[in-house]
């Protein structure tokens, strides 16, 4: 029985299933929801299309550095890894306690909502039908990824496979129907501070390539594959973003996104008539259920990463049968469920959920890009398979793109961001216990 719970991460994913992983996560609720804001602070189809280029090549920037990173410390803590590492413990509990606490399992929460309220259109359960669906598809991809990360990874394969043939249809049908719409002028203010906002919106729809990291452990040759794969899924998300954009022009115009809450409705709508909007609620719930699986899969490895550091031994079992943080999942999953209970009660919906995470995912983000310069500086002699072209200058890039967008989630948001904050806040306390804990407790 011990080998069963006893077990370290097994190196399984392949590129491409670490690709579609990545891919799974990133195509998400967001591509359905942001573009007709980005629209609204757009003054031309040119600049339009240049922003979601802009959010590609932004994301290849972090991609890089996270490649590096990876690469040279793979580990089923990621990011947590990566901080604790550079910056100290202290750090990376506090990363610890507001992944567990506001950004993963909230994320997790909310695109449960998403699949809850789209499978209630094309099958309705009466009132409570969004919060049965969000609960039923949480529990079905929690017994999924329990089973086995071939189980995990088969499932991620199959439902992105699906996500991305999807978006290819809207493109396609977005082209035949398009081509008599013509560019609006712009509607209200258009100068840089509304383009730096639609940038804040585009860059929290390619948000998730980070999750990557997370894969370290379990890619076959990590110091090989690792920027592979991040290269392979940010070419994949940007081709597809772009031309999805492009299809959303071209059957409704910029006058026709802004004015649009539906967008993708409204393009399968003008191809397939009626059975559009069907359509689009099959496809967003396969995009919801792709990006849950997703999450839930590198969620939990920080559990177990965590676990292993601050010695909680049920937390850092690794079960070597199934070759997955059996109980890590579990207990995320207990979590993400409590959240959709609550959101049963009372939701605060997307945009609440956006300004919850947002300020603190991206001060994280920052000190990552903080710690490659200090690992670069404190472990020089490390092996490094993969290191960032044109250092310094595409790190720093990456560290002031995630200042300015902690600086743009704490202004142009509202109590949301505040009270993630403020849970982030509460974590200091319990890091100072645990830390005062650890120093008394015999050295290992």
């Amino acid at each position: 029985m011990a080998t069963q719970t006893s077990g370290a991460p097994r190196a399984s994913l392949s590129v491409l299933d670490g690709a579609l992983m990545m891919v799974g996560i990133i195509i998400g609720i967001g591509i359905f929801k942001t573009p007709q804001l980005v629209a609204t602070f757009s003054p031309n189809e040119w600049t339009f299309v240049g922003l979601w280029i802009a959010g590609g090549l932004t994301t290849l920037i972090g991609a890089l550095v996270y490649a590096e990173l990876a690469a040279a410390y793979p580990s089923t803590g990621g990011e947590y890894h990566f901080l604790t590492r550079a910056l100290g413990p202290s750090v990376g509990f506090l990363f610890a306690w507001a992944r567990t606490t506001v950004i993963q399992t909230g994320a997790i929460a909310a695109v449960a909502f998403v699949l809850g309220d789209y499978a209630q259109e094309i099958l309705p359960l009466g009132s409570y039908g969004p919060a049965i669906y969000a609960g039923a598809g949480l529990l079905i991809l929690t017994l999924i990824n329990i089973s086995g990360t071939y189980e995990s990874k088969t499932a991620q394969n199959i439902l992105t496979t699906l996500l991305v043939a999807a978006m290819l249809a809207i493109v396609i049908i977005g082209f035949m129907n398009g081509g008599s719409k013509a560019a609006a002028p712009a509607a209200g203010d258009s100068g840089y501070g509304m383009v730096g906002l639609a940038m804040v919106f585009i860059l929290l729809t390619y948000g998730g390539w980070n999750e990557a990291a997370y894969l370290s452990a379990d890619v076959r040759n990590v110091r090989r594959d690792m920027v592979r794969i991040l290269l392979i899924g940010t070419a994949i998300v940007t081709s597809v973003y772009v031309l999805v954009n492009i299809a959303y022009l071209m059957a409704l115009g910029l006058e026709g996104l802004r004015k649009s809450d539906t967008i993708a409705a409204d393009v399968m709508r003008a191809g397939l008539g009626p059975i559009g909007a069907m359509v689009v609620s099959l496809i967003v719930c396969c995009a919801a259920l792709s990006t849950m699986n997703a999450s839930i899969f590198t969620g939990a490895r920080l559990y177990h990463a965590l676990g292993q550091d601050l010695s909680l031994e049920r937390l850092q079992v690794w079960d070597a049968a199934r070759n997955n943080p059996r109980n890590a999942i579990i207990l995320q999953s207990v979590i993400a469920m409590t959240l959709v209970f609550f959101g049963a009660i009372a939701r605060d919906g997307f945009k609440a959920m956006v300004e919850y995470t947002a300020p603190v995912f991206w001060f994280f983000l920052l000190l990552v890009g903080v710690s490659f310069f200090v690992l670069r500086q404190k472990d020089p002699q490390r092996e490094r398979p993969f290191r960032v072209p044109l250092y310094p200058v595409v790190p720093a890039l990456f560290c002031l793109i995630c200042a300015y967008l902690v600086y743009s989630s704490l202004v142009y948001t509202g109590r949301g961001a505040l009270f993630g904050v403020a849970v982030l806040a509460v974590g200091i306390p319990l890091m100072l216990w645990v830390r005062k804990k650890q120093s008394v407790a015999p050295a290992e």
